[in-house]
């Protein structure tokens, strides 16, 4: 069987494509991390490394689904160097700066036992973060409290949290709020935080996540079974969230 190309287009043509298309994201800060000069092992297994650009898209995915317009804001300072940095996450909020491709090794939640609640809490270099989250308003002080929670730069998170948001980003702020306290460590406070909140698609994953990773299981299932009817086949989120019922419903 004989793959056919699109009418028109040789694979020169395809090629050329795929070269303006990486250049583009290169320019916008979003290109793969160029390989340093020496192998550094990471991981027992080797991935696929992960596509800043994939990546700062999903990051970006949670306000759409408070009904709101994704923040607009340039790519921050190193934001390759940043997604590459990340270790693999387990446990993993549905806010803004977190994208599903974190959840890259699935041995630790395959095992007979409940997945352990593993959290890195030690802050990432990140030269220029702060200059660039400094001085920024709404909606978009909520992307840059997200990237700096990612990075792990927990404190001034929470200061750009703690300013007051207008009437329509409220529920979001809640949503970061509540994600900054469980990526702290604070699993039970933020889990109270998500189940005091309205229901929507971020809270709904959010709540049945942490019930997974805090032993109520019952929970878990409900809220993940609501948060996937919401999100579309199509997103990263949704896969994640079929993964985090599978390992409730086992």
């Amino acid at each position: 069987m004989t793959t056919r190309e699109p009418a028109g287009l040789s694979l020169a043509d395809l090629f050329k494509q795929y070269l303006r298309r990486q250049a583009a994201a290169q320019a916008e800060g979003l290109g793969f991390l160029e390989p340093a000069d020496e192998a550094v092992p990471y991981e027992a297994v080797p991935v696929q490394p992960v596509d800043p650009q994939l990546a700062w898209n999903d990051a970006l995915a949670c306000a759409r689904h408070f009904q709101l317009q994704a923040p607009a804001c340039q790519v921050p300072p190193d934001w390759p160097v940043l997604v590459s940095s990340q270790e693999p996450a387990v446990a993993l909020a549905f806010s803004l700066g977190n994208f599903p491709q974190m959840v890259r090794n699935l041995q630790p939640l395959l095992g007979d036992e409940p997945p352990a609640l593993r959290l890195p809490t030690d802050p990432l270099p990140a030269p220029g973060l702060d200059d660039w989250a400094r001085g920024r308003d709404y909606p978009q002080v909520l992307l840059a409290a997200g990237v700096l929670r990612l990075a792990r730069h927990f404190d001034r998170a929470a200061e750009l949290l703690s300013a007051e948001a207008p009437a329509a980003w409220q529920a979001a702020r809640a949503n970061e709020q509540a994600a900054l306290a469980w990526h702290r460590g604070h699993g039970e406070q933020a889990l109270a935080l998500w189940q005091a909140q309205p229901d929507s698609v971020p809270v709904l994953f959010n709540r049945g996540m942490a019930s997974l990773f805090l032993g109520k299981i019952a929970d878990a299932r409900d809220n993940l079974s609501g948060a996937i009817a919401g999100l579309p086949e199509t997103s990263a989120w949704h896969h994640l969230a079929c993964l985090y019922l599978a390992l409730a419903r086992r």
